[in-house]
This record gives C-alpha cells, sequence and structure tokens, in this order.
C-alpha cells in the first residue's frame, strides 16, 4: 500500500509510491553509459594551461605538478558584489539589486576525474577548499546565505564537464529555508533537543537506512526520501556552520562522500547528481537549533504536475531497500 511520509526537520510530506516501486537495481537498467572524457580538453577553460581565462585566483591549494584545487569567479554569475538597480523601485513589487558573490572551485587539473575515485588526500583539499571559501563568503556584509553546491551531469543541472563544484552568497534568504530554521526551533522549543541530532539517534537505533557510521558523521537514505536514494549526511558535533567544521571532520566527510559516490558509480551507472552543503543563514546570529548537514540527491525521476502543484514528492524507491541495496555494494 502507498504511504505518507513526514520528514521530521523540515515537516514535508512525501508520497512512497510502493503500488509502483521499483527495485533499486532496475535504475541501472535505465541508465545510458556516459562517453569517456579525455584527460584534457583544449577547449576546457578549467584544464591546466587554460588559467587565464577563468582570471585570478581567490584560493588554491597546489600538489607536485601544479595547482590541485582552484576557486575562481563565475564568469556567468548569478549574483555580483557591485550590483545597482536600475532606476527606482515602483509600485506594488518588491525587488533589490543582486547583490552576493559567486564562485567556482575547479575540483581537479584532469577533465575526467570523478571525486569519487580521487585520492583520499585529493578528495579531502577539496571540501578544505568548500570550508575556507565559505569563510570568506561569511565575511562579505551583503551575504546572508551561503550555499556550497555540486551538480554531477547534465539532468543535474551542469553545464561543463570539468568536475567542479559552485559557492553562491545570497544577499536574502528564501522562505524555504527560513521555514527550515524555523522548524528546528519549533522542535528545540518543545522538546528541548536538536531534530538533527535526535534523527541521527533514531536511525542509529532503526539501522534500517544507515549507510555510513564514523567518527563524526551518520550518513542514511531518509525515512521520508525525496527520491530514489535521497541522502542526508549529518554531523555528530552538533554545530550551525559548515564553517567551524574541523580538519578532521572534512577528512572523514570527504571519505565518506566517496564511498557513497563509488556506491552510486557502481550501483546506478554513475547517475547524475546534485549534493548541497545545508548551512545556518549568516543573518540568523547563533543558532543553537540548527545543524548544518549535506544534502544528496541522486537524479532518477523528475518533477512533474502533481509536485509542481502540491509542493509533495512521489518516490518510487522504498528508502529502507534502497539502503540495502547500496549496503550490498562493495
Amino acid at each position: 500500500m502507498p504511504e505518507l511520509r513526514q520528514n521530521l526537520a523540515t515537516k514535508e510530506w512525501v508520497i512512497i509510491a510502493t503500488e509502483r516501486a521499483l527495485r533499486p537495481e532496475d535504475f541501472h537498467s535505465q541508465r545510458k553509459p556516459r562517453p569517456a572524457l579525455p584527460e584534457r580538453l583544449e577547449s576546457c577553460p578549467f584544464c591546466p594551461g587554460n588559467e587565464a581565462r577563468t582570471g585570478e585566483d581567490l584560493f588554491s591549494l597546489n600538489g607536485p605538478r601544479g595547482w590541485r584545487v582552484r576557486a575562481v569567479r563565475n564568469k556567468f554569475p548569478a549574483l555580483i558584489p557591485d550590483a545597482r538597480l536600475d532606476g527606482p523601485t515602483e509600485g506594488l513589487y518588491r525587488r533589490l539589486a543582486g547583490l552576493g558573490r559567486h564562485e567556482v572551485i575547479i575540483e581537479s587539473p584532469s577533465h575526467s576525474e570523478h571525486l569519487a575515485h580521487m585520492a583520499p588526500e585529493n578528495a579531502r583539499q577539496v571540501f578544505f577548499a568548500y570550508r575556507e571559501r565559505f569563510r570568506a563568503a561569511q565575511q562579505d556584509p551583503h551575504v546572508a546565505l551561503t550555499l556550497v553546491f555540486k551538480n554531477h551531469g547534465e539532468g543535474a543541472g551542469t553545464s561543463l564537464e570539468h568536475p567542479h563544484s559552485q559557492i553562491i552568497g545570497s544577499s536574502v534568504v528564501p522562505a524555504n529555508i527560513r521555514h527550515r530554521m524555523d522548524e528546528a526551533e519549533k522542535y528545540h522549543a518543545k522538546n528541548g533537543s536538536c531534530v538533527f541530532c535526535d534523527m541521527i539517534e533514531e536511525e542509529l537505533k532503526q539501522k534500517l537506512r544507515i549507510l555510513a557510521d564514523t567518527r563524526f558523521f551518520t550518513a542514511f537514505v531518509l525515512f521520508a526520501a525525496l527520491s530514489p536514494f535521497h541522502i542526508w549526511i549529518l554531523p555528530k558535533r552538533h554545530t550551525a556552520s559548515f564553517g567551524e567544521a574541523g580538519d578532521d571532520e572534512l577528512a572523514d566527510l570527504s571519505g565518506v562522500m566517496q564511498v557513497l559516490l563509488r556506491k552510486l558509480y557502481s550501483g546506478l551507472g554513475d547517475p547524475d547528481y546534485n549534493f548541497v552543503i545545508q548551512s545556518c543563514p549568516q543573518d540568523r546570529g547563533e543558532t543553537k537549533p540548527f545543524h548544518w548537514y549535506l544534502s544528496l540527491v541522486v537524479r532518477l525521476s523528475k518533477a512533474a504536475g502533481f509536485e509542481l502543484g502540491s509542493g509533495m514528492f512521489i518516490n518510487t524507491s522504498l528508502p529502507e531497500r534502497s539502503a540495502a541495496f547500496l549496503n550490498s555494494l562493495k
């Protein structure tokens, strides 16, 4: 029978459509193989030798053969630090200048290197770069919310194949983020505890959806997964901001992510995916109830009319079965 499930932290409802549920292994057979990529592509602005095309480095980490990770300004930014409105604001509607920042983290000099298959030290450097550029955005007086995210594959919104992530610092905080913060505060006021910490405890107790449990992090398929293989990775240390993550935590997080991405690569045929680091907005001040986390969304289904109209997603894969499948992979 179909089920309605609610995410404890966000209060979002999802339909688990058991009547049309797919076996996890069925998703692999539906994917078309990706074409092999070269180690270097002359036309790619992120490949070595083309550094002038991306402008000066905002941040970089070097290896024995040159740079390993670079942070640069996005050439086609969604938001800019010196935005100005053209003319006065009039009428009923509100508008603001598009103030903010938009950066690209080039994860590797190799055009074909997958985050899942990097050397562990190189993957750790990527997450170290995330934190350092996140901290830089936090110091910007025009930034109220900073998001670190990665789009992998055309279906996830990527426009360049070269491995990269992005950071956007926005001068406004969207309603869905404020709603998430408000729900965390309501839970804390009612129960005297963090909803995210309680979710970790409950998942470890049930042992039905756990994918990894390390010194610093717990990863699991969500009980109310919005889509097949929707995963959260939560730090065990309660802290609201990703900027507070320590070096040991970053090393652990990069290791957990590599394990999960390798499982997706082998078990689901290198699917398109997005991940985003959800952290407390800078304009919120000291916030005890919130807890930063990484959300990994695998793009195996598409939103249609019902999802767009209701805001409620239909998931055709049982979360418990998805977790069992991933755990069965070497």
